[in-house]
């Protein structure tokens, strides 16, 4: 479906309710699947939690995660320590291009049975449940942090808990983070220190309710939003101010370009600063938060402004190679961008091109990220229905702002 977004100029002040955060809720998910006493409220409704819950549900011997990378990387290391369990784990022609290897061979260390159906390092894979017969293993830390968590999450079921070492420089850091404290939040004890992670096994039954946070992620292109507008003001939940996401470094990236945020007691208020200059800081290091870089530099041409972003290698391995997606769409609209393997430059631009349609490759965060640009031109969603990967309800709270979708 190809969503039309009529140019718009003036909207209405709003309150959203965004649902959990998908990120979290995967975690929970697999945790609750170890340890069925834990309660979780809050669950995000993205296709790829709901994907998440039907394969950790799921009695047959494949199970299709279609486009869900967070749930290939975690069932890959859950079906590994199921004993007697067969799995074989398969997703979309896309999925099937994103390499698993660097997570197999960390199983392979701790004796877990996995093979390749096709390509060597890709999914399909063929699981063979078994305990591990180590409770150590390194890996190279500047690869998808999904990896390393999808190992913590299995750590405490094994019976002498797990010692992973990363080795080189650690990538997406609060990432690692968020799965360390939700295990804490349901009563899993673990450290990381020195570029080591260490994990105590719990072999009992773990009785906890936890909340989910909502999703920074999905708060993004609300930032863009308010940034792009003249005077608008939105406040959208349940977010806290010690929140586990990365992305929550929005609040302080999104000064820069115009937007105060307000804490509430679950809530976060997004106000146009007017008095502000915007500007990204040059070589802004987004390392530690990859799934915000294209609402950044799409908000940064909105505005006429360029931007420098560093630490974005994890992007081309994504749901498409983010990097080139947004060198194509952004040129289409009237932009310049250059690339490397893990930078993005934008320069800036006085004019945007109308009537653009704009491609997004299978990628949720590709439509969600260019539809604000509805506030400077008019512009064609492709696909538009892929959001539903992470935030289904985001053309219906774009038309509650007063966004004109045909």
């Amino acid at each position: 479906m190809s969503l039309k977004l009529k140019q718009v100029s003036d909207l209405k002040d709003s309150t959203l309710q965004i649902t959990g955060s998908k990120s979290e809720t995967n975690r929970l998910l697999l945790l609750q699947a170890l340890y069925p006493n834990v309660k979780i409220k809050n669950i995000s409704n993205s296709d790829d939690s709901q994907l998440m819950q039907k394969a950790l549900a799921s009695d047959k011997t494949i199970v299709d995660i279609h486009h869900a990378g967070t749930a290939m990387r975690f069932l890959t290391a859950y079906f590994a320590v199921k004993e007697g369990r067969e799995t074989v784990l398969t997703g979309s022609k896309r999925m099937q291009e994103r390499p698993i290897k660097i997570l197999v061979d960390a199983l392979h260390q701790l004796g877990c049975e996995i093979s390749y159906e096709k390509e060597m390092g890709y999914p399909p894979i063929k699981i063979i449940g078994k305990k591990p017969t180590s409770n150590r293993v390194e890996l190279q830390a500047n690869v998808s942090s999904q990896y390393i968590s999808a190992l913590m999450l299995i750590a405490s079921s094994l019976p002498n808990g797990l010692i992973i070492s990363l080795l080189g420089k650690v990538t997406s850091v609060p990432y690692i983070k968020m799965t360390l404290s939700l295990l804490k939040d349901i009563g899993i004890q673990g450290t990381f220190e020195n570029n080591t992670i260490t994990i105590q096994s719990n072999q009992s039954d773990v009785p906890k309710d936890v909340i989910v946070e909502s999703d920074w992620s999905s708060a993004s292109y609300f930032y863009s939003i308010v940034a792009l507008s003249n005077n608008l003001t939105v406040t959208i939940g349940s977010y806290k101010r010690e929140s586990y996401q990365g992305d929550s470094a929005l609040a302080e990236i999104y000064k820069n370009l115009g937007v105060e945020t307000v804490f509430g007691e679950h809530t976060i208020t997004l106000k146009k600063n007017q008095n502000t200059t915007t500007a990204i800081p040059e070589g802004l290091d987004l390392s530690n938060s990859p799934d915000i870089a294209q609402t950044i530099v799409v908000t940064c041409f909105g505005l006429g402004i360029g931007c420098y972003l560093t630490g974005l290698h994890t992007l081309k391995i994504k749901e498409t190679d983010r990097l080139e997606a947004l060198k194509t769409e952004i040129e289409k609209l009237g932009g310049q961008v250059e690339i490397t393997l893990d930078t993005l430059r934008l320069l800036p631009t006085s004019q945007i091109k109308e009537g653009v349609s704009v491609a997004t490759y299978n990628d949720h965060r590709m439509a969600m990220a260019f539809a604000p640009l509805a506030l400077k031109t008019s512009l064609y969603i492709e696909d538009a229905n892929v959001v539903s990967k992470s935030y289904p309800d985001f053309w219906v709270d774009l038309k509650k702002l007063g966004f004109e979708a045909l």
